[in-house]
């Protein structure tokens, strides 16, 4: 590891707000712990675990942001549905959901018309039994074979090759969305169903080629090598989508060797669970930022998709903890941010600390230079039971110099990255009981999906903030 060219910031700081004990009922992240020889598969799809305390509660109005909309998703068939990840396109909010009460929840249409009101109006990709919708990325496309906005939809199995669930497939499903309101489905890749499925995926356009991005955690374990972790499919034609190139983290020269099994024993001693968890593109398609756990966010030059070319990955101390779980990027694409899930702070050799956020300088895309590290209260606070998601950092956005991270139960922090070595917390949205899995910023708002209460609506304050921190006090330090 590169140590002489890191800077790093530990950034302690917290907005205003409430900290208390509660236990939430909602459900979280699949299970990503593990690492140590002789273990089974670290990334367990079935797995759902229970949030643990402490949980904060507060103002629903609170500096920078303040809760417009909180709307359930409406029930189907009878089974109330809790969310996964949330994205915005023209007015519209996409809803994934999770694997509660049986999964096949779908993906949900949100008209965001009047953000104080967002009305559900639609349900698509429920049509294969025994799956669960997690990632939907919708942008609009110009190919010869598709004009209009196209929906890709991750596809998850609730039970990794059933025999007793002969028809659950995983794979992406697509969807003409151009009228939300009336979703038509266009084509499907399927995956072999030794697989459980594409956990996340991403979108972008190279001209007027569409390409997405896949993320198949142990595909090239499960399938003996015919599969790999992460593809590129070119949907430019989304009825049939066409598989053209693919990558597993074994391949890697400098660190193929000491693979054991779906572990990597690293150079510093320890056994490291690696797989690929997820992936983004730069806004012009250039280059993928796919997050393999503990081998790091490994970033690949993909402007010939066909022969898409590794230059580098960031890199953990040796008493770190990977779990590069999402990243996004600022700055035009120079800034990486790294998200890191980490459920159980303790380890033998590695820091007592949940999952934090590490801010990239990559304007060397092959030698990534660690600027900082953002934590919390969370971060070092054990006087809960261990194992818990509820103080794991979760996903990252960024609007402008601002970064927003999905906290499940520290709800939506906002991060002034304006000095990405010196990042500054500068408001915090924590909702009663909450459980915020994603959060996506749109226009004049920014949405959250709540796995127990669906999805808010959170407006950026402009102007007076007298009352922003109503029934909030500040933390002790």
């Amino acid at each position: 590891m590169n140590k002489k060219n890191q800077v790093i910031v530990k950034s302690i700081v917290a907005g205003a707000l409430v900290f208390t004990i509660l236990t939430p009922t909602g459900f979280a992240h699949d299970a990503f712990e593990g690492g140590q020889k002789g273990e089974g598969i670290v990334f367990d799809h079935d797995a759902i675990e229970q949030l643990a305390s402490p949980v904060e509660e507060g103002g629903k109005n609170v500096k920078h942001l303040h809760e417009a909309a909180a709307v359930q998703l409406a029930e189907k068939d009878g089974v109330q549905n809790n969310t996964a990840d949330v994205y915005a396109h023209k007015g519209f909010a996409y809803v994934g959901t999770h694997t509660a009460n049986g999964a096949n929840g779908g993906v949900r249409v949100f008209d965001l018309k009047d953000p104080s009101n967002p009305e559900e109006v639609a349900v698509f990709a429920d049509e294969i039994p025994y799956t669960w919708q997690e990632k939907v990325i919708v942008k609009t496309v110009n190919t010869k074979e598709f004009k209009g906005d196209l929906a890709i939809v991750s596809l998850q199995q609730t039970s990794r090759n059933n025999a007793n669930r002969p028809d659950s497939r995983g794979g992406m499903l697509l969807y003409d969305v151009s009228d939300p309101y009336n979703p038509e489905q266009l084509g499907f890749y399927e995956l072999d169903r030794t697989i459980t499925g594409t956990h996340e995926l991403y979108l972008t356009t190279q001209g007027n080629r569409a390409i997405a991005l896949l993320s198949n955690p142990y595909a090239d374990y499960y399938t003996g090598g015919v599969e790999r972790d992460f593809q590129i499919i070119d949907v430019s034609d989304p009825a049939n989508p066409e598989k053209i190139w693919e990558f597993d983290p074994r391949e890697l020269e400098e660190v193929a060797e000491d693979f054991n099994g779906y572990h990597w024993d690293a150079d510093d001693g320890h056994t490291r669970p690696v797989f690929n968890h997820s992936v983004i593109t730069d806004n012009n398609g250039h280059y993928a930022y796919v997050s393999m756990w503990d081998l790091g966010t490994v970033i690949f030059d993909i402007r010939d998709p066909e022969n898409a070319q590794y230059l580098g990955r960031t890199e953990y101390r040796d008493d770190q903890k990977g779990a590069a779980h999402s990243a996004a990027l600022a700055r035009g694409g120079t800034i990486l941010i790294e998200t890191r899930e980490v459920a159980n702070p303790h380890g033998e050799g590695y820091e007592s600390a949940y999952g934090y956020t590490r801010i990239f300088d990559i304007k060397d895309k092959s030698n990534p230079v660690l600027l900082s590290e953002f934590t919390t209260e969370l971060t070092f606070d054990f006087s809960a039971p261990v194992n818990t998601f509820a103080k794991t950092v979760h996903d990252p956005k960024v609007h402008g110099n601002t970064l927003y991270l999905s906290y499940y139960s520290g709800g939506v922090l906002a991060v002034d990255i304006t000095d990405p070595s010196n990042p500054e917390e500068i408001g915090r949205y924590t909702p009663d009981q909450g459980n915020v899995w994603g959060v996506f910023v749109d226009r004049n708002y920014v949405l959250a999906s709540d796995m127990g209460q669906g999805l808010k609506v959170l407006q950026r304050n402009n102007g007076n903030n007298n009352n922003n921190n109503k029934g909030s006090r500040p933390l002790n330090h």
